[in-house]
């Protein structure tokens, strides 16, 4: 689970302006982060099935946000991509 201090964080490295807290750049940079945590438990605990469907949940949801980003501002997919270290 995301602490507020990691959200903060997350969010003040990908947040276009100061008010920034909900656009598709920031939502795709807090799912990346909540799936790296829940792979690292996954990892741990192999036969949490509930949290693996809750994984599968978040990869979709930030595949459909990458879709919409690429299709509509291919800039800002461009530099989210990069900052987060993911493959096209």
């Amino acid at each position: 689970m995301l602490t507020t201090r990691k959200k903060q964080n997350v969010i003040k490295e990908i947040q276009i302006h100061d008010a920034d807290t909900g656009s598709a750049n920031v939502q795709v940079g807090l799912l990346s982060r909540r799936i790296d945590e829940l792979s690292g438990h996954l990892k741990q605990h192999p036969k949490d099935n509930h949290s693996r469907r809750g994984l599968l949940k978040m990869v979709n949801k930030r595949r459909k946000l990458l879709k919409y980003l690429e299709k509509n501002d291919e800039k800002s997919y461009n530099s989210i991509i990069k900052k987060l270290g993911l493959k096209k």
